[in-house]
């Protein structure tokens, strides 16, 4: 498996064209402080996702952050992007795994105690874990785990799969960043609270800041 640095997961969501095109908003996350940089779209053509991607692609080419693409195996492999994130209703990871070979990155969602007992047994790279809260940035039919929830589905992983990062996702920003870490996120996955920020620059070192500062006295 490739060893993933999942501190900070600056999503850049196709809603975000209002801010900056997106190579331009994955750029800006990469330089300062980004780990990794998904790329989501529900809605777009897969030529407009793929024309996307490619742009994304070249943009990050000089950062060394890797590009994974939501949902869309034909994308990433289509674009030379790093890896997919899949959730439990996408391709199965084993799956996936065998299209996209073994140096491809394979990010899952895990949403419940049946998701992590799947992600323990799959091919993956990292896991993601959420909705932890409330978020506005996409429809999520789903109750928020919340930090007990976070706590559980962490503990479990981590003694399923010890050497996996899971990540927080949902609602997360700055104040709450010391809370998900230390109730075992490995990072956060971030999108409203990152790019519709002020100064996205100074935001994202920010975040990233506070992971690594959570991550210092983490017990």
């Amino acid at each position: 498996m490739t060893k993933i640095d999942y501190r900070l997961n600056a999503i850049v969501d196709a809603s975000l064209t209002d801010v900056a095109t997106l190579p331009e908003l994955a750029a800006l996350a990469a330089k300062n402080g980004a780990t990794i940089i998904q790329y989501r779209d529900k809605t777009a053509s897969t030529r407009k996702m793929i024309d996307q991607a490619k742009a994304m692609v070249a943009a990050l080419k000089d950062t060394g952050v890797p590009l994974v693409i939501n949902d869309r195996l034909d994308v990433a492999m289509a674009t030379g992007a790093d890896g997919v994130h899949l959730g439990a209703d996408d391709m199965d990871a084993d799956t996936a795994r065998r299209l996209l070979g073994p140096d491809a990155i394979i990010g899952l969602t895990v949403k419940s105690m049946d998701d992590a007992r799947r992600v323990a047994q799959a091919p993956a790279d990292y896991a993601c874990i959420g909705g932890v809260f409330e978020t506005t940035s996409k429809v999520n039919p789903d109750t928020p785990v919340g930090l007990a929830g976070l706590k559980q589905l962490r503990a479990y992983l981590r003694n399923e799969r010890p050497d996996l990062p899971v990540g927080a996702i949902a609602g997360i920003t700055l104040e709450r960043v010391p809370d998900v870490i230390t109730v075992g996120a490995d990072g956060v996955a971030v999108i409203s609270a990152l790019f519709r920020a002020g100064d996205i620059a100074a935001t994202a070192k920010a975040f990233r800041s506070a992971v690594d500062d959570a991550m210092g006295v983490r017990p």
